[in-house]
């Protein structure tokens, strides 16, 4: 399930080379746990590792050993299973409950509407990070002002794995406000069975990149959002793609382009578009209480050499291959942003600096002490299950329930097929 959120939408450098594909960027070589595991489980019961290599008789005793290690090595490899099965099983249970509750609010004012779906929305998203932080049992440490209460926001991130889009849920449950995130995504997410439809209705945006990007909707939706007091906390991720060190032709594109245009160029960060960001903030300037500068960095993504590998892809963080993950926050006022997209522009570049700067620290100072780390004091925050195992119960028992009678099995499968093909058909005309 591929669910990030990139906000593509700008004028500027344009990639040559496509990001990596879901479950792949990043590459090998990763340093942690589970490579390693996985190499000595592999060296164990594969002896010699010589082609054509034939056990001897007298030494076939080995063989309930190695069918053993290998078995392990399965299990160890499927442990994304279980958790992506429950992810994507309950989509048509949640989209057969957000229908229902879609027409029976037809008639109802749409604050009413809205304030439901937020609910369901926040039941779902809980689900996630149970399997995201419970299960994996990563560590979370902020840094910076994350305020304690809800706020109308934009999130502005660094881009750098499908992981990302999970990282402001990570924040918002936090502030209580999971229900409000809503995201600028690239338009081609709008494809996704089931979820491109839904993320549409929950108050997400489909942007093209470049000189195909509609300003004049993207201002619409948000106006109609902010006339009707939607919450907001809209996640946008500048760079408009993802960030791999091994994409090294995409990285010199971004950097050559800030060099045309007299702006610093970036190391650990791609040179950030200004399109959706000037949009947003301009539609809403009157509504919003702040801006969020958020730096992520996972840790665990640095060779043996020392040099910064990709982050980790869904499916491996699943398989528990990301210890830690680091957040930096800066609230930064809204009065303290300038309004004209010249200076904006400027501005939003300066803040890539800073968390170029953060990243430099966390990935190449010198001092060991410092690296794997930002500036400043951390504090550990980790997610109680009372916030989380609820939803996961409820989602996964009403689907469990649909499963065991025919007449629930066939409603699942008809929402899947249906639902697609009608979602598709929706976006295709509305997103």
């Amino acid at each position: 399930m591929r669910l990030g959120a990139e906000a593509g939408a700008g004028a500027g450098w344009t990639s040559q080379v496509r990001p990596a594909a879901p479950g792949g960027e990043g590459g090998g070589g990763r340093a942690g746990p589970g490579p390693v595991i996985g190499r000595r489980l592999r060296a164990a019961g594969r002896p010699g590792g010589v082609p054509g290599w034939e056990e001897p008789a007298e030494h076939s005793a080995r063989g309930p050993g190695t069918m053993l290690l290998s078995l392990v090595l399965h299990m160890y490899s499927m442990r994304c299973v279980v958790p992506a099965a429950v992810l994507l099983g309950t989509a048509p249970t949640y989209v057969l409950a957000w229908g229902a509750w879609r027409l029976l609010s037809a008639f109802l004012p749409s604050r009413f509407y809205q304030a439901v779906d937020d609910r369901l929305y926040c039941i779902y998203q809980s689900m996630v990070l149970f399997f995201f932080e419970n299960y994996t049992g990563v560590q979370i440490l902020l840094y910076g002002d994350l305020p304690k209460n809800k706020e109308n926001i934009i999130y502005l991130a660094n881009h750098q794995s499908t992981v990302d889009w999970i990282v402001a849920d990570i924040l918002a449950i936090r502030q209580n406000a999971l229900g409000h995130v809503r995201y600028v995504l690239k338009d081609g997410l709008k494809w996704l069975p089931l979820y491109g439809c839904y993320f549409s209705q929950h108050g997400g945006i489909y942007v093209k990149r470049s000189a195909r990007f509609n300003e004049g909707e993207m201002r619409r939706r948000l106006r109609r959002y902010t006339d009707a007091g939607t919450p907001m906390y809209l996640v946008i991720f500048p760079e408009g793609t993802r960030y791999n060190p091994e994409l090294t032709k995409v990285i010199a594109a971004s950097q050559t382009f800030a060099a045309q245009e007299g702006l610093a160029v970036l190391k650990h960060v791609l040179t950030p578009r200004i399109k959706a960001t000037h949009v947003a903030f301009d539609s809403m300037k009157n509504y919003l209480d702040a801006i969020y500068d958020v730096t992520v960095a996972f840790e665990g993504t640095v060779d043996g050499k020392g040099l910064r590998k990709g982050a980790p892809s869904m499916v491996e963080f699943l398989c528990k291959e990301c210890p830690k993950i680091h957040i930096h926050v800066d609230r930064i006022d809204k009065k303290d942003v300038p309004e004209e997209q010249v200076y904006m522009r400027r501005w939003l570049h300066e803040r890539f600096e800073i968390k170029d700067k953060l990243l430099i620290e966390f990935y190449d100072s010198p001092d060991p002490e410092r690296r794997n780390r930002f500036p400043g004091k951390s504090v550990t925050s980790k997610l109680s299950l009372k916030k989380t195992l609820p939803s996961f119960l409820i989602l996964s028992g009403l689907t469990a329930g649909m499963l065991m009678t025919e007449a629930g099995r066939r409603l699942y499968v008809r929402t899947w097929v249906y639902g697609t093909l009608v979602g598709c058909l929706w976006v295709s005309i509305r997103a």
